[in-house]
């Protein structure tokens, strides 16, 4: 008797210690879970890698770029980086931006993800704190317009005359008969003023521009100091290496003068050599570099538009 009564006793309490266990388990959890995101939030701060994985989880309405569990979220924390089925192809980009990341994060290595951040967090209305910016944006952009390069032109020396008929003519021409616009051009030393019909077309072809678009142009112009490079290349008008070719005329005819500069050592004794008297030959230095930013930057601004050419 005394025996069935433990046995009874025992199967009362069974379920509570078991309830204990599920509840002391689930406890633990919440904690590791706790642990993680502080973790995860001090390796943001830190710029350290805090994820194992970064992926794209699809849905019927659209794709996120996942780090993990969490979603990638734009650098102000509101807005959670995610695109329409039709930009697919941009999540999946941006997600391997993130798993290409090192131990330590590099902002100059995730350059669609800036591309991207910007467009949600400065530059859509709906979304930005200061809803001003984007008009901001545009008008900076337009100063661009006003002193463009390209429509600066030599007459001499061959090799530059030579690379502004290949790259710069063209270019001119695609923008006025695409938007029936005048723009002027000049070989001399003073300013060239274009139309304002001219500059009021453009301004108005810019500010059609979605967030993306207008994130993505602002990198172009930035990087290529041109307005109409920037502006044929979001369009599909140029591709990366036109876009490139087209933003280093003139570095590429100071190299055909003065010869390729494999380093700053390499130009420094060429340099001392010369005594500086021709301080030309600076304009060599970091062409490399330079080279290889120019077509980053404008391949990810190719990337970021590139459901608009498909």
């Amino acid at each position: 008797m005394a025996s069935l009564t433990s046995r009874t006793v025992s199967r009362f309490f069974r379920p509570h210690i078991i309830r204990s266990r599920l509840f002391s388990t689930t406890a633990i959890a919440r904690n590791d879970e706790a642990k993680a995101e502080a973790a995860a939030q001090r390796a943001e701060r830190t710029m350290k890698r805090f994820w194992k994985h970064a992926w794209v989880k699809e849905e019927q309405d659209g794709c996120t770029v996942m780090l993990d569990k969490r979603n990638l979220r734009t650098p102000n924390g509101r807005h959670v980086v995610s695109f329409p089925q039709k930009q697919r192809a941009l999540a999946y980009l941006t997600a391997a931006e993130w798993e290409a990341q090192t131990e330590t994060l590099k902002s100059h290595s995730l350059p669609l993800t800036s591309i991207i951040a910007r467009a949600f967090d400065a530059l859509d209305p709906a979304r930005a704190e200061d809803p001003t910016v984007r008009e901001q944006v545009i008008d900076k952009l337009m100063t661009y317009f006003d002193t463009d390069a390209t429509c600066y032109h030599e007459d001499y020396p061959e090799v530059l005359t030579t690379l502004q008929d290949a790259h710069w003519k063209p270019l001119i021409a695609w923008a006025s008969e695409t938007y029936n616009v005048q723009i002027n051009t000049t070989t001399g030393i003073f300013a060239v003023k274009q139309p304002v019909e001219t500059r009021d077309k453009l301004r108005s072809v810019v500010a059609q521009m979605d967030p993306l678009e207008l994130a993505a142009l602002e990198k172009a112009i930035m990087s290529s100091k041109s307005f109409l490079i920037g502006l044929a290349v979001v369009k599909g008008a140029l591709t990366v290496e036109q876009g490139a070719q087209a933003a280093h005329v003139e570095m590429n005819a100071q190299i055909d003068r003065w010869g390729e500069v494999e380093d700053s050592k390499r130009l420094l004794l060429l340099w001392r050599e010369r005594e500086n008297k021709d301080l030309t030959i600076v304009f060599c230095i970091g062409h490399d570099v330079e080279r290889e930013f120019i077509r980053q930057t404008l391949g990810s601004v190719a990337a970021v538009v590139m459901d608009k050419h498909q």
